[in-house]
């Protein structure tokens, strides 16, 4: 059987302190009778490969994750999952790892993957309880394949299941949300809020990391890891919590962004231009919102 241990999940910060008062929000799986740790990084979750390296060898875990990391066709993957997941990777210097993995004496270990090609899929921590070597999920269940094709099973159907539940906790359904709204918009303190606030010039000014965040910061004033700052016992994200009004107009603000990039406008003007446009949508679909209500 395979079972669950609720709990929260946790991110890591490249700042030391940051990083351990949220890694002590860990979550825990029963699988096959080993107990697995993992924690939530930038809404990834990261498994614990020295937990799952245990079913091996209990007492030296690190030297069979090392065993599975000096092979070609994990530096492969390792390096591919990177290519497409880190642009701060260095594959200059992956490809001279995998170049020497076709020797017999090459060894690698995960802290010196991490310090030499700057990794983000596999990290490390310091730390009798809760420390060890851990991994993004897609590297963890191909290590997990790599020890047992039947642990992989369980470890994958857990997951599933964990993802279903993790769903329901959010509580978010479209018929929900609505009796939300038309609660709300009987409350003018609330109804006030649902209208976007224009942006300062310092906001303005920022560059943001990626697409969604511009939205973001257009629509609901602050960045994905911003919200997650604000709210850190929350599980899932900024959108999950968003009302069918938000989510309308994020979905039309999208395909106007997906415009204004391919007429080469600035990240700063786009974000002025979807902040205004997502103040006006908002109000009207509020209007909308008040009119049907009164009727």
């Amino acid at each position: 059987m395979v079972h669950y241990k609720s709990g929260h999940f946790t991110t890591r910060s490249a700042e030391n302190s940051y990083q351990s008062k949220l890694m002590a929000k860990q979550d825990k799986l029963i699988v096959k009778g080993t107990e697995i740790i993992f924690f939530k990084r930038e809404q990834e979750d990261y498994i614990s490969l020295t937990d799952i390296a245990k079913i091996r060898d209990t007492e030296n875990p690190s030297q069979i994750i090392s065993l599975w990391m000096r092979t070609y066709s994990t530096i492969e993957y390792l390096g591919l999952w990177e290519m497409l997941n880190n642009p701060n990777f260095k594959p200059h210097i992956y490809e001279g790892f995998k170049n020497e993995s076709a020797r017999p004496h090459f060894w690698m270990s995960a802290q010196k993957w991490i310090n030499e090609t700057n990794a983000i899929g596999i990290t490390s921590k310091s730390g009798r309880y809760g420390g060890g070597t851990f991994a993004h999920s897609d590297i963890a269940f191909k290590f997990a394949a790599w020890i047992s094709a039947e642990f992989e099973l369980y470890l994958v159907t857990e997951f599933k299941r964990l993802k279903i539940e993790e769903q329901k906790a959010i509580g978010w359904t479209a018929k929900r949300e609505l009796a939300k709204i038309n609660y709300r918009i009987h409350t003018d303190a609330i109804k006030h809020n649902l209208i976007p606030p224009e942006l300062t010039p310092q906001q303005i000014s920022c560059v943001y990391a990626n697409e969604a965040d511009t939205l973001n910061v257009a629509l609901f004033g602050i960045t994905a890891k911003e919200w997650r700052d604000q709210n850190p016992d929350m599980k899932g994200n900024i959108r999950d919590y968003a009302t069918i009004n938000e989510l309308i107009c994020l979905s039309n603000m999208e395909n106007i962004n997906a415009v204004l990039i391919n007429d080469e406008v600035s990240q700063n003007g786009r974000l002025i231009k979807l902040n205004q446009i997502a103040i006006q949508q908002m109000r009207v679909l509020q209007e909308n919102t008040d009119r049907k209500y009164l009727n």
